[in-house]
């Protein structure tokens, strides 16, 4: 997907919400957002990198309290909201055997319950202006299954449904919701990922092999895909996952 699908200022005014702006898919979202004319709001533990022109919250969304505080405040930023990029998310390279309690709740407690909670804070605004977009980074391990990512592909799956779920709820009501699932993408967790790994080659190797294009994605591609889904292009999109993930789940 290129910049010539886009039609210039195509969401000036836009009052977005993108959780993780601070860096990866998230960053590059934000700047895309600016480039389009919306006003946008990144909420994330660590704002430092947050791109110029956007307005930083600093928020912990693997706590209930922070996370429902960080939107409200973001809302209070904009003095509404027409768009929240729910696209915060942490991984995990654990099977159900080898995860602890601990390791499944704080990846769920950052991808699917810091969601809920955006959506939950957000959604009454969308209501009473009658419109609203939302759009929640899933993944292609949803919907495949690759080994050992338990925790994580089980979270994006559940965001995968829950984000059916409010677009059938809120479709007669003007909001749109729909997901967006990347598969490997060159991101500060990936980068980890390889840096930690016993052997980083072969790791590298594996990560990319698993895409049928034999490419991994940069966080643009991805970005601008989500870019699409928020703005008007997409206008008659709803509870549908957009997969960018060079061929893993047809393969």
């Amino acid at each position: 997907m290129s910049d010539s699908t886009t039609n210039g200022k195509s969401m000036a005014g836009e009052r977005v919400i993108v959780t993780g702006g601070g860096s990866g898919i998230g960053r590059e979202l934000s700047h895309i957002l600016l480039e389009r004319g919306a006003r946008v709001v990144c909420i994330d533990r660590d704002v430092r990198n947050v791109p110029s022109g956007c307005t930083p919250v600093l928020a912990d969304l693997g706590n209930a309290g922070d996370a429902a505080r960080g939107f409200e405040e973001a809302i209070r930023e904009l003095g509404g909201v027409d768009v929240l990029c729910n696209n915060a998310g942490i991984g995990s390279t654990s099977s159900v055997v080898d995860s602890t309690v601990e390791e499944w709740d704080a990846v769920f407690d950052v991808n699917v319950r810091a969601a809920f909670i955006g959506m939950k804070v957000a959604i009454p605004h969308m209501l009473a202006q009658g419109r609203g977009v939302i759009v929640n980074t899933a993944s292609a391990a949803a919907l495949v299954g690759p080994p050992d990512r338990a925790a994580y592909g089980a979270s994006k799956g559940a965001i995968i449904s829950l984000t059916k779920q409010v677009a059938i709820q809120y479709a007669k009501d003007g909001i749109r919701c729909n997901s967006v699932c990347p598969g490997t993408v060159d991101t500060p967790w990936v980068a980890r990922l390889l840096h930690e790994a016993h052997d980083p080659k072969s790791r590298r190797a594996e990560l990319v092999a698993r895409q049928p294009m034999g490419l991994r994605a940069r966080p643009r591609e991805i970005a601008l895909g989500i870019a699409w889904l928020a703005g008007p292009e997409s206008s008659f999109m709803t509870g549908s996952e957009l997969l960018i993930d060079g061929g893993v789940v047809a393969g």
